[in-house]
């Protein structure tokens, strides 16, 4: 496993993280086993977020890492907030960025991870009736606290991090989006550049380039996931031509074709961090032995052009 430092924090996590929004489907043997295969691949970075099945995700994994008397300090524990969901119906009713909720809401994810205090904290989805000033107010709260270390976004575009970070004192040290080979609108839209077919139309104003000049830490969602949870390219039918590379680059590097799919995303420079979201251990050590897999400027783009994507 390869570590590095998310933004400018200094704070240092593998490359490869687990996402565990699916763990609490699973039993507590079967989440402890699930947390100690990713902690033996070298993985020391968990997302999870509050509005994961009722805060059932993040007491599933607080519960694992008790289970296996993890030292708090040895691992990354990040969650999200800000997405509000209806008790009685588990339907998300709204985006609610007020200090009351987020600060609620903070306090029960440290309830449901069992600890003091979590490494990074992400404002969940844009909330566009945000007040700046109450955010402020929230985030000096939780930092002045100690239950908050670092924070960032996740699904924001470059102006709306500008937005935010014009009125928070904290730096946005990361911004969490949807990257892989099945979604690559943000490397699309620089190789079409000043053309007029769909892959130059930029739907995120640059935010691969913004992150690189902000040094933001992009962190990878859904990274074998096609569309927006349209299925996972792996083995699927309609991407015969992109398994077919991924086999063949698994076979060159002795790993698994997930691993390459994994290596493919941080290839690029931006310096991204993956988030598997797997809950079967023998994929999660596949996957995360992409971190070591190095590929050459010619394979990564192999794997994108077979992919579907073409070059101008």
């Amino acid at each position: 496993m390869r570590y590095m430092n998310l933004g400018r924090s200094g704070f240092r996590a593998s490359r490869v993280a687990l996402g565990v929004m699916r763990i609490d489907q699973k039993s507590r043997e079967e989440a402890r086993t699930i947390v100690e295969t990713a902690m033996n691949a070298g993985v020391d970075f968990f997302d999870t977020a509050d509005c994961y099945h009722a805060g059932a995700s993040s007491r599933a994994l607080g519960q694992a890492l008790k289970d296996l008397s993890v030292d708090r300090d040895s691992v990354g524990i990040q969650t999200k907030f800000g997405i509000f969901r209806n008790p009685d119906s588990d339907q998300i009713t709204r985006y609610d960025f007020s200090k009351d909720h987020l600060l609620k809401a903070l306090d029960e994810e440290l309830v449901n991870l069992q600890t003091d205090h979590v490494d990074f904290v992400l404002l969940h989805r844009p909330d566009t009736l945000v007040d700046l000033d109450d955010l402020a107010d929230a985030f000096n709260e939780l930092q002045s606290s100690g239950k908050v270390r670092h924070f960032g976004v996740s699904n924001v575009n470059p102006m709306q991090v500008e937005l935010l970070q014009s009125a928070v004192s904290q730096r946005l040290e990361v911004n969490q989006l949807q990257f892989g080979l099945g979604h690559t609108g943000m490397v699309d839209q620089e190789i079409h550049v000043n053309m007029g077919d769909d892959p130059s139309l930029d739907h995120d104003g640059g935010l691969l380039a913004y992150s690189r000049l902000k040094s933001m830490t992009i962190q990878a969602w859904s990274p074998f996931q096609t569309g927006y949870f349209d299925g996972v390219f792996l083995d699927n039918p309609r991407y015969t031509e992109l398994n077919a590379e991924l086999d063949k680059l698994a076979k060159q590097h002795g790993v698994a074709k997930s691993a390459i799919a994994v290596a493919w995303i941080l290839r690029h420079p931006a310096g991204i961090q993956v988030l598997l979201g797997s809950m079967n251990p023998e994929r999660i050590t596949q996957m995360a032995a992409g971190a070591d897999v190095d590929l050459t400027a010619q394979e990564w783009y192999d794997l994108y052009l077979s992919a579907g994507h073409d070059l101008p």
